[in-house]
């Protein structure tokens, strides 16, 4: 995420509740993406009070590099009748975490390492619930199954999005085939790769909304390696970004690159530490005590300019929203990015909430992202700000 020189100014389902557990005796290899692999009751954290039922699957998807993967998630359906066409579907792409299994939104527990974020977009999805609309969430790939999770990658993070929706309905035909992408933060970025990803035929993405998409990941390193003043709010993201590069290519060994204290943090968040656990343990650790000297950081500064949202074409109306207040993903940087994005795609509608700090925007922005949701269900295409 992103950094100003003397002050931190970015880092960065079913309708019966009474269906019995189903799991398919079938590996991600097998499948095609979308199959539905398992399904669950969840009466978690992670189960939102207004659903009828929140069901624990998992999926088949497409990872880095063209594999087959399988990915968990939860699927939250609400109370009532389907509407004509099935439920309209919200697919969310949770913001950061971790890489570690544990660190997955589905695994979510009242005492569990992420629970500090992960509450407040439980609430969140909660309120789209309410309001008729059916919440799919992945956990995205490698959080919560084999393999590493490859932060930021946005063509695995974009397919997880759409593939859960597929699974979803096949939980439970009274799902519908329109949904819509909604992210903050790292999903801010993985929302705006969905937006511009080829359209399916089996479901329709009709619309977009991002929060505080996260950008500029490569200047994390370059601020912590440069010790700039505030730069210690990027080190537990710097963390997890370096876990993710070796996730998606595991040539890269960014443990190299680290002293001896810093490369033990980074080896706990493979394990079981969340991001509010690499913040404590990075704590103990100066600026000039994280990367060994002369450490080349070209390998990672190259992967992660590759995943900017930055020059992507979107395919559908898309809302952005961003605090003011946001330290973690700077609003300089977010409308930078809109007004990139524009030049190729119109239908943007951006707002920036007075006050609202990079959580806070997630809650503030609710009612307009209905607004801008329900606009685009009847038909009309949401006044722009290109």
């Amino acid at each position: 995420m992103r950094f100003a020189r003397g002050r931190a100014a970015g880092i960065a389902a079913v309708t019966a509740a009474g269906l019995a557990v189903t799991a398919v005796p079938a590996h991600a290899g097998a499948g095609h993406r979308g199959s539905l692999l398992s399904s669950r009751p969840l009466h978690t954290t992670a189960a939102l009070p207004s659903a009828s039922v929140t069901r624990s699957i998992s999926y088949v998807s497409e990872g880095v590099g063209g594999r087959r993967i399988t990915v968990t998630g939860t699927v939250a359906v609400p109370r009532g009748r389907a509407p004509r066409g099935g439920w309209p579907v919200i697919s969310w792409a949770h913001g950061t975490t971790g890489n570690a299994d544990v660190c997955a939104p589905s695994r979510d527990t009242a005492t569990g390492p992420a629970h500090d974020y992960l509450s407040i977009t439980e609430g969140y999805l909660d309120k789209w619930v309410a309001r008729g609309f059916a919440v799919v969430q992945t956990d995205y790939e490698g959080m919560g199954t084999p393999g590493g999770h490859p932060y930021m990658n946005g063509a695995s993070e974009a397919n997880t999005v759409l593939d859960i929706v597929r699974a979803a309905r096949r939980l439970d035909p009274h799902i519908g085939r329109n949904w819509y992408v909604a992210g903050h933060s790292q999903g801010g970025q993985a929302t705006l790769f969905t937006a511009a990803a080829a359209k399916a035929r089996d479901v329709r993405l009709k619309g977009a909304v991002s929060i505080a998409p996260g950008s500029h990941m490569a200047e994390t390193a370059q601020y912590v390696q440069a010790q700039y003043p505030g730069a210690e709010a990027a080190l537990p993201f710097l963390f997890v970004l370096l876990n993710g590069a070796k996730a998606a290519n595991p040539s890269f060994h960014p443990e190299d690159l680290l002293t001896t204290a810093a490369a033990k943090v980074l080896a706990a968040g493979q394990k079981d530490a969340c991001l509010a656990q690499l913040r404590d343990a990075g704590a103990s650790i100066p600026l000039d005590q994280v990367f060994r000297p002369g450490a080349d950081l070209t390998a990672f500064e190259n992967y992660f300019d590759s995943q900017e949202a930055a020059g992507l074409g979107l395919g559908v109306p898309t809302f952005v929203a961003q605090g003011s207040a946001d330290t973690s993903v700077s609003p300089a940087a977010t409308t930078a990015l809109v007004a990139d994005l524009c030049k190729r795609y119109p239908d943007i509608s951006y707002r920036e909430y007075q006050g609202a700090d990079h959580r806070a925007s997630i809650g503030a922005s609710f009612g307009d992202a209905l607004s801008f949701v329900q606009a685009v269900q009847s038909g009309r295409t949401p006044s722009g700000t290109c």
